[in-house]
Order: C-alpha cells, then sequence, then structure tokens
C-alpha cells in the first residue's frame, strides 16, 4: 500500500504528465507474426522493432512482477514527464516494455485471463483500490474505475500510440502454457500456438526477457528496473 500511495502521488500531483506519444499505426508490430520455439523452423523471430528506437530519449522498463501494472504505468509516466517538464516532443521519445517472468500475464488478453481465473489465481489486486481484481490491471478503462489521466497508462493504449512491448517467450512457456495444456487438455505445441493467440495484439515475442532487454539496451535505451 505504501508503495501504491507514493505512486498516485506522485502522479497525482502531475495529472498531465501521463501523455501518450502519438507515432505511424503501420509502425506496430503483430504478435501473430512472432514465432516460438517448437515453431522456429516455420517462422522467423521478429528481430525488426529495434530499427524503431529512434527518439533522443530512450528508456526500457524491465517488467517482471504484476505489482498491479505499476510497471507498465510508469513508462506512461516517464513519456509525460519528459514531454511536459522537458517539453520534449513525443518523436523523440522511445520507451520501451519488456514484461518477462510473473509479468508475463499482464501481456495476455482479458479473454484469457476470464478463461483460466488468472486474477484470482494469482492474487492481483486494483492499482488503485488495491481490492481483489480479476481484469488484467494494464488493460482497465474509465469503466473499470481507473479516471483520466491513468487511462493513458493502459497497454492497450500505448501499444496504440506506438510503444514497444515484449514478452518473453521462456515465461510464456512456464506460466501461461501450463494454464492451456491443463485446462484445455492440449499437447505442448498447440498449447504454446494457443498462447501467442492470445497475446494482447501488437506485443511482440521474443526468445527471451533477457534476450529483448539487452537487444533494447545495445539500441541506446537506459535501463530501468521498473516493477
Amino acid at each position: 500500500m505504501s508503495t501504491r500511495r507514493e505512486f498516485l502521488h506522485q502522479g497525482t500531483t502531475g495529472a498531465a504528465l501521463l501523455g501518450t506519444l502519438a507515432l505511424p499505426m503501420d509502425l506496430l508490430p503483430s504478435a501473430r507474426s512472432a514465432p516460438n520455439e517448437y515453431l522456429a523452423s516455420q517462422e522467423s523471430w521478429n528481430l525488426s522493432w529495434p530499427s524503431r528506437i529512434t527518439g533522443k530519449h530512450k528508456a526500457l522498463f524491465d517488467v517482471a512482477e504484476v505489482e498491479s501494472g505499476f510497471g507498465v504505468w510508469r513508462a506512461s509516466a516517464w513519456a509525460g514527464q519528459y514531454s511536459q517538464l522537458l517539453k520534449v516532443p513525443p518523436a523523440q521519445l522511445s520507451p520501451v516494455i519488456v514484461l518477462r517472468h510473473n509479468a508475463i500475464i499482464l501481456a495476455m488478453q482479458q479473454s484469457f485471463w476470464d478463461k483460466h481465473g488468472v486474477g484470482k489465481a494469482k492474487g492481483v489486486t486494483h492499482p488503485l483500490t488495491g481490492q481483489p481484481l480479476d481484469k488484467n490491471p494494464v488493460l482497465l478503462d474509465e469503466k473499470d474505475g481507473i479516471p483520466a489521466p491513468f487511462t493513458n497508462a493502459g497497454l492497450h493504449k500505448q501499444l496504440a500510440n506506438g510503444v514497444i512491448v515484449l514478452a518473453c517467450n521462456l515465461a510464456l512457456g512456464a506460466f501461461i502454457v501450463p494454464f492451456i495444456k491443463a485446462n484445455d487438455k492440449l499437447g505442448d505445441d498447440a498449447a504454446h500456438r494457443a498462447a501467442m493467440e492470445a497475446l494482447v495484439p501488437g506485443v511482440i515475442l521474443q526468445p527471451s526477457g533477457v534476450f529483448a532487454a539487452t537487444r533494447a539496451q545495445e539500441a541506446g535505451c537506459t535501463y530501468l528496473r521498473s516493477a
């Protein structure tokens, strides 16, 4: 709760700081274009995303824990603060979000959360109220009790504005595939394919979160452990 209070205090003192990044929609990747370790012989990993890290200010937000989705929100707060306080135009900001380890569940669509009872299984809480939550906290909107401007921080909103979001394939296999295998009675390959299809559209699957994080740093991003 102390972390939540500190985060909300920082956010409410500069509500306008949670800005958005306006980038061409044709730059957004397709999650379906990214393969997994079982399908590597048929497709190629999407490794072109570092070419989109072109802003003067580059930051990598390494999200390894769910933490009510705050790790994802912090990427939006960073962009908004640079825009509001330093007058940096959106085109000069290049945030990258890596979802790995336990935070891989934040990369999954709400339909997956509903089907597999993820919120209850993982003890997820609402980012503002701290109450138990059965929804993906990074996909919440006004209808879920998230007031503006915090709604700009949603994963879907950031993806729509061109933010690069990467997901760890190892975590997908370790945490997501077992849900599907157990509930849907599928084999490894079929379960992994189903997991890929359940990713939030626009999220780019990578061999591992460590691979994604180091690639982003090699492209000039400043590393931040976001959650």
